[in-house]
C-alpha cells in the first residue's frame, strides 16, 4: 500500500458535527485541509450553514468563514461522501441498557465503506472500549469492501479528548493520541493529525489508544467519587473539607485535587467506566473499585436531595409545597451540555417529593427545558427572593453565592460539602 500522503491539503470528511467532530472540522479547515461535514440531522445542518453551532468552543464567525471561503461545507446527504481520502467518525457512544451503544459507530462505518478506496485513511475517534477497532470495527469494513484494514486502507484509533469550555486547552493543545493496525497506519494518521494539532503521541495499538481515553476518565471517575464520599463524612464530622483538600495540595508530588460535587455528568465521566466494566466482565474480571465508585457517585444527587430537604425542614419548611430554586442545570460551568446531569435527577426527586422546583441557566438553550420544573428567563433579586431555597448547582460565573445568601435566604452550594452558604448582610 502506498503511504505516500500530502498531509496538509487533503480532503477530510467528518462524521458527526457534534462537540468533537464540529472543533475538528474547523481546526483542519484552518490548516488547509478541505473538509466536508457530514451530520444525519438535516436540522444542525441547516443551523451550522446559517452560521449557528450553540457550542461553547466554536467561534460562528470562523465557521461562517470557512463555509463562505469553501474549505469547509456541511451535509445530511450521504451520497456526497465519495472521492475524499480520510474519514474521521466523531459520533456519539452511548449506553443502551446498561451497555455500550455503537450502532452510530457502525452506521457510519458503513456509510465510510460504500466509498472507500485503497490508501484512503479511516479514523475513530468515538469512545469505545478496548479492542472495538480491531475486532469490530475492521471486520465490518472488511466484509463490506473486500478491502484489507493495514493493507489496502489505513485504519487508526484515535481517541477525542475535547474538554468543553476549557479556554486553556483548545482541541489544537491537547496531545493527541493515535493507534494504527499497523505502523504505516500510525504513521499516515500522525502525519494527518500534526498539521493541526501540537504534540502527537503514537501508541503501539488501536487497544492501547482506546485504553487509555477509558482510564483517563475512570481515573477522574474514581477520585470524585472518593472525594464525594469523603464531603458526606467531613459534614458530618464537623472537618472542612474544602480547607482539607487545599492543604493537600500543597504536597508538590502524589497528589491531585478533586473537589466534590451533586455527582459526575457529561459525555464521558458518567459513560467511560461503564464501559470499562462491561469488557472486563466480558472477560471475566470484576473492577470492583470502578463499579462501586460509579455507586457512590450515581448516589449523589440523592444525597443532594437529603440535604435539601434537611435545611428546609430545620427553618421549618417542609419540602413539600416548598419553592426550590436550582441554579445552573449544565452537568459543568460554562457550557450547556445536560447530558447525564445531576441536576435532571434532583429536580426529578424533589418534584416527587412535592416541592415546587424552578431552574435557571443561562447557557441551555432557549427552547430546551427540563420536562416538569419551571424554568426562569431571567433572574433577580425578587425571583430569588420568591423561592424558600437556591441550590446552587452549577457554578457558571454569573452566580455569586454571597449576594444569593442576602438576609434570610436559605443557599445550598452543591460544590462544598452542602451545608448552607451564611449570609453576608
Amino acid at each position: 500500500m502506498n503511504t505516500e500522503h500530502d498531509a496538509v491539503g487533503g480532503k477530510l470528511v467528518v462524521l458527526g458535527l457534534g462537540y468533537v467532530g464540529l472543533p475538528l472540522a474547523l481546526a483542519a479547515a484552518d490548516a488547509g485541509h478541505h473538509v466536508l461535514g457530514y451530520d444525519i440531522s438535516e436540522s444542525r445542518v441547516d443551523d451550522l450553514r446559517a452560521g449557528r453551532s450553540c457550542l461553547v468552543d466554536v467561534d460562528d464567525e470562523a465557521l461562517l468563514a470557512h463555509l463562505g471561503a469553501g474549505t469547509l461545507s456541511v451535509t445530511a446527504d450521504p451520497s456526497g461522501l465519495a472521492g475524499w481520502d480520510t474519514y474521521v467518525i466523531c459520533v456519539p457512544t452511548p449506553l443502551l441498557d446498561g451497555g455500550p451503544d455503537l450502532s452510530m459507530v457502525l452506521a457510519a462505518a458503513d456509510l465510510v465503506a460504500t466509498c472507500l478506496t485503497p490508501g484512503d485513511l479511516v479514523i475513530l475517534e468515538s469512545t469505545t472500549w478496548p479492542g472495538t477497532t480491531r475486532d469490530v470495527l475492521a471486520p465490518r469494513l472488511r466484509e463490506r469492501t473486500g478491502l484489507v484494514p493495514g493493507e489496502d486502507f489505513h485504519l487508526v484509533f484515535s481517541p477525542e479528548r475535547i474538554d468543553p469550555g476549557n479556554q486553556d486547552f483548545p482541541l489544537t493543545r491537547i496531545p493527541k493520541l493515535v493507534g494504527g493496525m499497523t505502523r504505516a497506519d500510525s504513521e499516515r494518521a500522525a502525519a494527518f493529525y500534526r498539521t493541526f494539532i501540537d504534540t502527537v503521541h503514537v501508541v503501539s495499538g488501536p487497544s492501547e489508544a482506546e485504553m487509555a481515553k477509558i482510564l483517563e476518565n475512570t481515573f477522574r471517575h474514581v477520585n470524585l467519587a472518593l472525594v464525594n464520599e469523603l464531603a458526606v463524612l467531613c459534614r458530618e464530622t464537623g472537618v472542612d473539607l474544602q480547607e482539607a483538600i487545599d492543604a493537600a495540595a500543597t504536597k508538590p508530588f502524589g497528589f491531585m485535587p478533586f473537589y466534590p460535587g451533586p455527582g459526575v455528568g457529561g459525555h464521558c465521566i458518567p459513560v467511560d467506566p461503564v464501559y470499562l466494566t462491561w469488557h472486563a466482565r466480558n472477560a471475566g474480571r470484576t473492577l470492583r473499585l470502578v463499579e462501586l465508585a460509579q455507586q457512590i457517585n450515581r448516589d449523589m444527587p440523592r444525597h443532594v436531595v437529603a440535604r435539601v430537604t434537611d435545611v428546609l425542614n430545620n427553618a421549618g419548611k417542609p419540602v413539600r409545597r416548598s419553592r426550590v430554586l436550582i441554579l445552573g442545570v449544565s452537568y459543568k460551568p460554562g457550557v450547556a451540555d445536560l447530558r447525564e446531569s445531576p441536576a435532571i435527577p434532583i429536580a426529578e426527586t424533589l418534584g416527587r417529593l412535592g416541592a415546587e422546583v424552578s431552574w435557571h441557566d443561562p447557557f441551555v438553550p432557549e427552547d430546551q427545558d427540563l420536562f416538569g420544573p419551571r424554568r426562569i428567563t431571567e433572574l433577580t433579586e425578587s425571583v430569588v427572593d420568591d423561592h424558600d431555597l437556591t441550590l446552587l448547582h452549577t457554578a457558571h460565573s454569573c452566580y455569586v453565592p454571597a449576594d444569593l445568601a442576602r438576609g434570610d435566604r436559605l443557599l445550598l452550594d452543591a460544590r462544598t460539602v452542602l451545608d448552607p452558604v451564611p449570609s453576608h448582610d
